[in-house]
Protein backbone atom coordinates (compact mmCIF):
# COMPACT_ATOMS: atom_id res chain seq x y z
CA UNK A 1 0.00 0.00 0.00
CA UNK A 2 3.00 2.12 0.57
CA UNK A 3 3.57 2.84 -3.24
CA UNK A 4 -0.17 3.22 -3.93
CA UNK A 5 -1.30 6.78 -3.90
CA UNK A 6 -5.05 6.26 -4.00
CA UNK A 7 -7.46 3.02 -4.10
CA UNK A 8 -11.18 3.30 -5.50
CA UNK A 9 -13.32 -0.12 -4.59
CA UNK A 10 -16.45 -0.24 -5.80
CA UNK A 11 -17.64 3.53 -5.56
CA UNK A 12 -21.14 4.17 -6.15
CA UNK A 13 -22.72 7.57 -5.65
CA UNK A 14 -26.61 7.97 -5.77
CA UNK A 15 -28.46 10.82 -5.84
CA UNK A 16 -32.55 11.44 -5.67
CA UNK A 17 -34.24 13.56 -8.16
CA UNK A 18 -36.16 16.34 -7.03
CA UNK A 19 -35.37 16.26 -3.55
CA UNK A 20 -33.30 17.96 -1.09
CA UNK A 21 -30.72 16.89 1.33
CA UNK A 22 -32.43 16.93 4.46
CA UNK A 23 -32.01 14.90 7.09
CA UNK A 24 -33.46 14.48 10.83
CA UNK A 25 -30.61 14.05 13.76
CA UNK A 26 -32.30 10.28 14.02
CA UNK A 27 -31.34 9.50 10.09
CA UNK A 28 -27.87 10.93 10.29
CA UNK A 29 -27.04 8.99 13.43
CA UNK A 30 -28.44 5.81 11.23
CA UNK A 31 -26.40 6.41 8.35
CA UNK A 32 -23.10 6.68 10.93
CA UNK A 33 -24.05 3.48 12.51
CA UNK A 34 -24.33 1.77 9.14
CA UNK A 35 -20.85 3.19 8.33
CA UNK A 36 -19.22 2.01 11.52
CA UNK A 37 -20.49 -1.91 10.97
CA UNK A 38 -19.53 -1.71 7.78
CA UNK A 39 -23.19 -1.68 6.31
CA UNK A 40 -25.05 -0.03 3.83
CA UNK A 41 -26.26 3.09 4.16
CA UNK A 42 -30.54 3.13 4.45
CA UNK A 43 -30.88 6.59 3.71
CA UNK A 44 -29.35 6.49 0.92
CA UNK A 45 -29.80 2.88 -1.02
CA UNK A 46 -32.54 2.05 -3.48
CA UNK A 47 -34.24 -0.58 -2.89
CA UNK A 48 -37.58 -1.93 -4.53
CA UNK A 49 -39.46 -1.22 -1.71
CA UNK A 50 -38.99 2.35 -1.75
CA UNK A 51 -41.44 3.74 -4.28
CA UNK A 52 -42.67 1.60 -7.89
CA UNK A 53 -41.02 4.33 -9.82
CA UNK A 54 -37.87 4.18 -7.93
CA UNK A 55 -35.52 4.53 -10.97
CA UNK A 56 -37.58 7.71 -12.44
CA UNK A 57 -36.55 9.12 -8.55
CA UNK A 58 -33.02 8.19 -8.55
CA UNK A 59 -29.89 9.04 -10.54
CA UNK A 60 -26.56 7.27 -10.49
CA UNK A 61 -24.19 9.12 -11.05
CA UNK A 62 -21.27 6.55 -10.41
CA UNK A 63 -21.95 3.11 -10.53
CA UNK A 64 -19.85 0.38 -9.33
CA UNK A 65 -16.42 1.98 -10.70
CA UNK A 66 -12.70 0.59 -9.56
CA UNK A 67 -9.33 1.84 -9.89
CA UNK A 68 -6.17 2.50 -8.82
CA UNK A 69 -3.17 5.15 -8.62
CA UNK A 70 -0.06 4.93 -7.49
CA UNK A 71 2.61 7.74 -6.19
CA UNK A 72 3.95 9.67 -8.62
CA UNK A 73 1.04 8.98 -11.06
CA UNK A 74 -1.09 11.57 -13.28
CA UNK A 75 -3.96 10.34 -14.21
CA UNK A 76 -6.33 11.69 -16.55
CA UNK A 77 -10.05 11.17 -16.24
CA UNK A 78 -12.17 12.02 -19.63
CA UNK A 79 -15.47 11.52 -20.45
CA UNK A 80 -18.48 13.74 -21.67
CA UNK A 81 -20.50 16.22 -19.43
CA UNK A 82 -23.11 14.37 -17.22
CA UNK A 83 -20.35 10.72 -17.03
CA UNK A 84 -19.40 11.14 -13.44
CA UNK A 85 -16.07 13.05 -13.73
CA UNK A 86 -16.56 15.88 -11.14
CA UNK A 87 -18.67 13.48 -8.83
CA UNK A 88 -16.07 11.28 -8.45
CA UNK A 89 -13.41 14.35 -7.91
CA UNK A 90 -15.96 15.80 -5.32
CA UNK A 91 -15.92 12.70 -3.52
CA UNK A 92 -12.18 12.30 -3.46
CA UNK A 93 -12.09 15.77 -2.16
CA UNK A 94 -13.87 15.07 0.61
CA UNK A 95 -16.75 17.58 -0.53
CA UNK A 96 -19.74 14.73 -0.94
CA UNK A 97 -19.85 11.34 0.91
CA UNK A 98 -19.92 8.05 -1.56
CA UNK A 99 -23.43 6.11 -1.55
CA UNK A 100 -21.37 2.42 -1.58
CA UNK A 101 -17.91 1.65 -1.80
CA UNK A 102 -14.67 1.85 0.16
CA UNK A 103 -11.60 4.86 -1.09
CA UNK A 104 -7.75 4.58 0.13
CA UNK A 105 -5.98 7.92 0.32
CA UNK A 106 -2.51 7.28 1.35
CA UNK A 107 -1.79 11.38 2.08
CA UNK A 108 -3.01 14.52 1.98
CA UNK A 109 -5.16 16.25 -0.82
CA UNK A 110 -5.56 19.83 -2.40
CA UNK A 111 -8.06 20.74 -4.72
CA UNK A 112 -9.25 22.93 -7.61
CA UNK A 113 -12.71 22.24 -8.64
CA UNK A 114 -15.23 24.94 -9.00
CA UNK A 115 -14.11 28.49 -9.11
CA UNK A 116 -13.66 29.81 -5.36
CA UNK A 117 -14.08 26.27 -3.72
CA UNK A 118 -12.58 26.56 -0.35
CA UNK A 119 -12.49 30.60 -0.05
CA UNK A 120 -14.23 32.13 1.96
CA UNK A 121 -15.70 35.39 0.17
CA UNK A 122 -15.41 37.95 2.67
CA UNK A 123 -11.74 36.90 3.46
CA UNK A 124 -9.21 38.38 1.56
CA UNK A 125 -6.58 36.55 -0.62
CA UNK A 126 -3.47 36.18 2.49
CA UNK A 127 -6.30 35.21 4.95
CA UNK A 128 -7.68 32.55 2.78
CA UNK A 129 -3.83 31.08 2.01
CA UNK A 130 -3.90 30.81 5.12
CA UNK A 131 -6.94 29.16 5.94
CA UNK A 132 -6.64 26.45 3.49
CA UNK A 133 -3.18 25.95 4.84
CA UNK A 134 -4.57 25.10 8.38
CA UNK A 135 -7.35 22.78 6.02
CA UNK A 136 -4.24 20.77 4.93
CA UNK A 137 -2.80 20.50 8.34
CA UNK A 138 -0.20 23.02 7.92
CA UNK A 139 1.74 25.20 10.67
CA UNK A 140 1.71 28.67 10.23
CA UNK A 141 5.36 28.71 9.53
CA UNK A 142 5.15 26.43 6.91
CA UNK A 143 2.93 28.59 5.00
CA UNK A 144 4.98 31.60 5.59
CA UNK A 145 7.43 30.17 3.78
CA UNK A 146 5.57 29.20 1.08
CA UNK A 147 3.41 32.69 1.04
CA UNK A 148 5.12 34.93 -1.49
CA UNK A 149 5.80 32.04 -3.57
CA UNK A 150 1.85 31.40 -3.89
CA UNK A 151 1.34 34.78 -4.35
CA UNK A 152 3.72 35.65 -6.78
CA UNK A 153 2.67 32.53 -9.06
CA UNK A 154 -0.94 33.66 -9.10
CA UNK A 155 0.28 37.35 -10.19
CA UNK A 156 -2.15 38.79 -7.86
CA UNK A 157 0.62 40.61 -5.19
CA UNK A 158 -1.60 43.81 -5.79
CA UNK A 159 -4.63 42.42 -4.74
CA UNK A 160 -3.46 40.05 -1.97
CA UNK A 161 -5.07 41.40 0.59
CA UNK A 162 -8.49 42.69 -1.16
CA UNK A 163 -11.45 40.28 -0.15
CA UNK A 164 -11.85 37.84 -2.64
CA UNK A 165 -15.34 37.94 -3.44
CA UNK A 166 -14.14 41.32 -5.37
CA UNK A 167 -11.59 39.16 -7.47
CA UNK A 168 -12.51 38.30 -11.15
CA UNK A 169 -13.21 34.18 -12.23
CA UNK A 170 -9.96 34.69 -13.65
CA UNK A 171 -7.90 35.43 -10.73
CA UNK A 172 -9.77 33.12 -8.39
CA UNK A 173 -8.54 30.59 -10.32
CA UNK A 174 -5.20 31.67 -10.37
CA UNK A 175 -4.78 32.03 -6.74
CA UNK A 176 -6.66 28.60 -6.27
CA UNK A 177 -4.29 27.01 -7.96
CA UNK A 178 -1.85 28.51 -6.82
CA UNK A 179 -2.76 27.25 -3.05
CA UNK A 180 -3.68 23.84 -4.27
CA UNK A 181 0.10 23.26 -5.79
CA UNK A 182 2.16 24.82 -3.38
CA UNK A 183 1.25 23.79 -0.33
CA UNK A 184 2.38 20.29 -0.76
CA UNK A 185 -0.55 18.21 -0.59
CA UNK A 186 0.43 14.43 -1.52
CA UNK A 187 -2.31 14.45 -4.59
CA UNK A 188 -3.18 17.60 -6.08
CA UNK A 189 -6.46 17.43 -7.90
CA UNK A 190 -7.65 19.71 -10.80
CA UNK A 191 -10.95 19.77 -12.48
CA UNK A 192 -11.84 21.03 -15.63
CA UNK A 193 -11.95 25.22 -14.02
CA UNK A 194 -8.82 25.72 -15.12
CA UNK A 195 -9.94 26.46 -18.37
CA UNK A 196 -11.21 29.26 -17.30
CA UNK A 197 -8.04 30.99 -16.71
CA UNK A 198 -6.12 32.81 -19.44
CA UNK A 199 -3.86 30.05 -22.28
CA UNK A 200 -0.34 31.67 -20.54
CA UNK A 201 -1.74 30.61 -17.42
CA UNK A 202 -2.77 27.19 -18.88
CA UNK A 203 0.71 26.96 -19.71
CA UNK A 204 1.93 27.71 -16.56
CA UNK A 205 -0.01 25.61 -14.28
CA UNK A 206 0.24 22.48 -16.31
CA UNK A 207 4.25 23.03 -16.26
CA UNK A 208 3.64 23.03 -12.37
CA UNK A 209 2.08 20.02 -12.47
CA UNK A 210 4.38 18.18 -14.03
CA UNK A 211 7.48 19.88 -11.87
CA UNK A 212 5.29 18.54 -8.41
CA UNK A 213 4.99 15.22 -10.01
CA UNK A 214 8.08 14.58 -11.49
CA UNK A 215 10.25 16.42 -8.98
CA UNK A 216 8.44 15.68 -6.13
CA UNK A 217 6.31 12.61 -6.57
CA UNK A 218 3.23 13.93 -5.98
CA UNK A 219 0.26 12.24 -7.73
CA UNK A 220 -2.11 14.62 -10.28
CA UNK A 221 -5.60 13.70 -11.26
CA UNK A 222 -6.42 15.54 -13.75
CA UNK A 223 -9.96 16.29 -15.52
CA UNK A 224 -10.23 18.34 -19.12
CA UNK A 225 -12.30 18.13 -22.22
CA UNK A 226 -8.52 19.34 -23.84
CA UNK A 227 -7.04 16.49 -24.89
CA UNK A 228 -4.23 17.27 -25.99
CA UNK A 229 -3.21 18.75 -22.64
CA UNK A 230 -4.14 15.15 -21.48
CA UNK A 231 -2.07 13.32 -23.64
CA UNK A 232 0.98 15.97 -22.74
CA UNK A 233 0.00 15.77 -18.92
CA UNK A 234 -0.79 12.48 -17.77
CA UNK A 235 0.79 8.84 -18.12
CA UNK A 236 -2.48 7.01 -16.73
CA UNK A 237 -6.32 7.66 -18.66
CA UNK A 238 -9.45 6.77 -16.35
CA UNK A 239 -12.88 6.88 -19.45
CA UNK A 240 -15.80 7.00 -17.54
CA UNK A 241 -18.90 7.18 -19.36
CA UNK A 242 -22.30 7.10 -17.71
CA UNK A 243 -21.18 6.76 -14.25
CA UNK A 244 -19.03 3.81 -15.33
CA UNK A 245 -15.84 3.06 -16.01
CA UNK A 246 -15.55 2.37 -19.62
CA UNK A 247 -11.48 2.02 -19.96
CA UNK A 248 -8.24 2.69 -17.67
CA UNK A 249 -5.20 2.25 -19.31
CA UNK A 250 -1.72 3.55 -19.76
CA UNK A 251 -1.57 3.59 -23.51
CA UNK A 252 -2.48 6.86 -25.06
CA UNK A 253 -4.45 4.77 -27.45
CA UNK A 254 -7.52 5.49 -25.55
CA UNK A 255 -7.81 8.87 -26.05
CA UNK A 256 -8.12 8.14 -29.63
CA UNK A 257 -10.78 5.64 -29.08
CA UNK A 258 -12.66 8.17 -27.00
CA UNK A 259 -12.54 10.57 -30.06
CA UNK A 260 -14.01 7.96 -32.54
CA UNK A 261 -16.43 6.80 -30.08
CA UNK A 262 -18.34 10.46 -30.05
CA UNK A 263 -22.11 9.62 -30.66
CA UNK A 264 -23.39 13.07 -30.21
CA UNK A 265 -22.86 15.44 -33.01
CA UNK A 266 -23.82 18.57 -31.20
CA UNK A 267 -23.74 19.14 -27.70
CA UNK A 268 -24.09 21.83 -25.10
CA UNK A 269 -23.68 21.69 -21.46
CA UNK A 270 -24.51 25.08 -19.93
CA UNK A 271 -26.53 25.21 -16.90
CA UNK A 272 -28.19 28.39 -15.95
CA UNK A 273 -28.07 29.44 -12.03
CA UNK A 274 -30.37 32.25 -11.31
CA UNK A 275 -28.30 34.79 -9.61
CA UNK A 276 -30.45 38.07 -8.41
CA UNK A 277 -27.25 39.81 -8.04
CA UNK A 278 -25.57 39.49 -11.49
CA UNK A 279 -26.74 42.86 -13.86
CA UNK A 280 -26.06 40.12 -16.84
CA UNK A 281 -26.78 36.15 -17.00
CA UNK A 282 -26.75 33.74 -19.51
CA UNK A 283 -30.41 31.82 -19.63
CA UNK A 284 -29.49 28.75 -22.25
CA UNK A 285 -27.02 28.69 -24.93
CA UNK A 286 -27.56 26.23 -28.55
CA UNK A 287 -26.09 25.83 -31.32
CA UNK A 288 -28.32 25.73 -34.78
CA UNK A 289 -28.25 26.42 -38.56
CA UNK A 290 -30.55 28.36 -40.44
CA UNK A 291 -33.78 26.03 -40.41
CA UNK A 292 -32.76 25.53 -36.44
CA UNK A 293 -31.57 22.29 -36.74
CA UNK A 294 -29.33 21.52 -33.82
CA UNK A 295 -27.81 17.82 -35.30
CA UNK A 296 -25.07 16.87 -37.84
CA UNK A 297 -23.84 20.34 -39.39
CA UNK A 298 -22.94 20.73 -43.13
CA UNK A 299 -19.54 22.78 -44.29
CA UNK A 300 -21.70 24.11 -46.94
CA UNK A 301 -24.30 26.13 -44.26
CA UNK A 302 -24.03 28.71 -41.61
CA UNK A 303 -24.12 27.85 -37.96
CA UNK A 304 -24.91 30.04 -35.63
CA UNK A 305 -24.24 29.79 -32.00
CA UNK A 306 -27.25 31.53 -30.01
CA UNK A 307 -26.57 32.82 -26.67
CA UNK A 308 -29.89 33.79 -24.98
CA UNK A 309 -29.52 36.29 -21.75
CA UNK A 310 -31.29 38.41 -19.44
CA UNK A 311 -30.28 41.97 -18.30
CA UNK A 312 -31.59 43.26 -15.24
CA UNK A 313 -31.10 46.89 -15.73
CA UNK A 314 -29.74 48.92 -18.69
CA UNK A 315 -25.97 48.21 -19.80
CA UNK A 316 -22.74 49.90 -21.42
CA UNK A 317 -19.84 47.89 -22.44
CA UNK A 318 -20.60 44.27 -22.63
CA UNK A 319 -17.56 42.39 -23.65
CA UNK A 320 -17.90 38.83 -25.39
CA UNK A 321 -15.39 36.29 -25.99
CA UNK A 322 -15.67 33.10 -28.01
CA UNK A 323 -12.92 30.43 -28.99
CA UNK A 324 -13.41 27.04 -31.12
CA UNK A 325 -10.88 24.08 -30.12
CA UNK A 326 -10.43 20.62 -32.55
CA UNK A 327 -11.31 17.70 -30.63
CA UNK A 328 -7.60 17.85 -29.75
CA UNK A 329 -7.59 21.13 -28.14
CA UNK A 330 -5.71 23.30 -30.71
CA UNK A 331 -7.11 26.65 -30.89
CA UNK A 332 -8.62 27.17 -34.09
CA UNK A 333 -10.37 30.51 -34.12
CA UNK A 334 -10.88 33.39 -31.56
CA UNK A 335 -13.45 35.97 -32.02
CA UNK A 336 -14.25 38.86 -29.71
CA UNK A 337 -16.24 42.28 -29.68
CA UNK A 338 -13.35 44.19 -30.34
CA UNK A 339 -13.61 42.40 -34.03
CA UNK A 340 -15.47 45.28 -35.03
CA UNK A 341 -15.23 48.80 -34.65
CA UNK A 342 -18.29 48.86 -33.34
CA UNK A 343 -20.52 46.45 -31.39
CA UNK A 344 -24.17 46.13 -30.99
CA UNK A 345 -23.52 44.61 -27.65
CA UNK A 346 -22.08 48.10 -26.61
CA UNK A 347 -25.15 48.92 -25.42
CA UNK A 348 -27.74 46.32 -23.93
CA UNK A 349 -31.77 47.37 -23.12
CA UNK A 350 -33.16 45.81 -20.06
CA UNK A 351 -34.93 43.07 -20.44
CA UNK A 352 -33.89 39.77 -22.28
CA UNK A 353 -32.27 38.92 -25.34
CA UNK A 354 -30.14 36.57 -28.07
CA UNK A 355 -26.61 36.90 -28.69
CA UNK A 356 -26.09 35.18 -32.30
CA UNK A 357 -22.43 34.40 -33.22
CA UNK A 358 -22.13 33.20 -36.99
CA UNK A 359 -19.84 30.78 -38.09
CA UNK A 360 -19.22 31.23 -42.20
CA UNK A 361 -20.24 28.56 -44.48
CA UNK A 362 -17.13 26.79 -45.39
CA UNK A 363 -14.72 27.84 -42.99
CA UNK A 364 -14.33 25.26 -40.86
CA UNK A 365 -13.20 21.50 -42.46
CA UNK A 366 -14.94 18.29 -41.24
CA UNK A 367 -14.82 16.93 -37.96
CA UNK A 368 -15.25 16.92 -34.59
CA UNK A 369 -15.00 20.64 -32.64
CA UNK A 370 -15.67 22.35 -29.05
CA UNK A 371 -16.62 25.82 -28.06
CA UNK A 372 -16.06 28.21 -24.97
CA UNK A 373 -16.72 31.37 -24.23
CA UNK A 374 -16.91 34.39 -21.79
CA UNK A 375 -18.87 37.11 -21.29
CA UNK A 376 -17.79 40.62 -19.21
CA UNK A 377 -18.20 44.21 -18.73
CA UNK A 378 -15.68 46.60 -20.31
CA UNK A 379 -15.87 49.07 -16.98
CA UNK A 380 -15.11 46.05 -14.80
CA UNK A 381 -18.46 45.76 -12.64
CA UNK A 382 -18.31 44.04 -9.46
CA UNK A 383 -19.94 41.02 -10.20
CA UNK A 384 -20.38 40.65 -13.83
CA UNK A 385 -18.43 38.34 -15.07
CA UNK A 386 -20.10 35.63 -16.74
CA UNK A 387 -18.39 32.27 -15.06
CA UNK A 388 -18.44 29.89 -17.92
CA UNK A 389 -16.73 26.18 -16.68
CA UNK A 390 -14.22 25.32 -19.53
CA UNK A 391 -15.61 23.48 -22.59
CA UNK A 392 -19.19 23.65 -23.09
CA UNK A 393 -20.12 22.92 -26.33
CA UNK A 394 -19.35 20.48 -28.89
CA UNK A 395 -20.27 20.06 -32.83
CA UNK A 396 -19.36 17.92 -35.96
CA UNK A 397 -19.03 18.83 -39.85
CA UNK A 398 -19.26 16.76 -42.40
CA UNK A 399 -18.59 17.81 -46.28
CA UNK A 400 -20.21 15.39 -48.79
CA UNK A 401 -20.43 17.82 -51.68
CA UNK A 402 -16.97 17.93 -52.69
CA UNK A 403 -15.11 15.35 -54.26
CA UNK A 404 -13.07 15.39 -51.38
CA UNK A 405 -15.43 15.11 -49.15
CA UNK A 406 -14.02 14.44 -45.37
CA UNK A 407 -10.61 13.58 -45.84
CA UNK A 408 -9.41 17.15 -45.88
CA UNK A 409 -6.16 18.32 -43.55
CA UNK A 410 -6.13 21.20 -42.04
CA UNK A 411 -8.70 23.08 -40.10
CA UNK A 412 -10.28 25.10 -42.88
CA UNK A 413 -12.29 24.17 -45.88
CA UNK A 414 -12.63 27.65 -48.02
CA UNK A 415 -12.57 26.19 -51.81
CA UNK A 416 -9.69 27.74 -53.50
CA UNK A 417 -9.95 28.85 -57.37
CA UNK A 418 -8.08 26.68 -59.95
CA UNK A 419 -8.20 28.45 -63.18
CA UNK A 420 -6.14 27.64 -65.97
CA UNK A 421 -5.00 30.69 -67.65
CA UNK A 422 -4.10 31.32 -71.16
CA UNK A 423 -0.19 31.75 -72.38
Amino acid sequence: MNSIALRVEHLTKEYRLGTIGYGTLREDLQSWWARVRGKEDPNSLVTAIHHSDSEQKHFLALDDISFEVKKGDRLGIIGRNGAGKSTLLKILSRITSPTKGNIYINGRVGSLLEVGTGFHQELTGRENIYLNGAILGMKRWEIDKKLDEIVAFAGVERFIDTPVKRYSSGMFVRLGFAVAAHLEPDILIVDEVLAVGDAEFQKKAIGKMEEVSNNQGRTILFVSHNMKTITTLCNKFLWLEQGMVKDFSSNVEIINQYLRNGRVESNISFQYKESLSKPFQLMTVSIRNKKGEDALFHCDEDIHVLFDYISRRPLKGLYGHFRIFSSWGDVVWVSDTYDSEKSSLDSLPEGTGTIDIKIPRRSLSPGKYQIEFSFASKLNETGFFVDVPGIVGYFRLVDNNTRRGNDRAGFFSTILEWEKIST
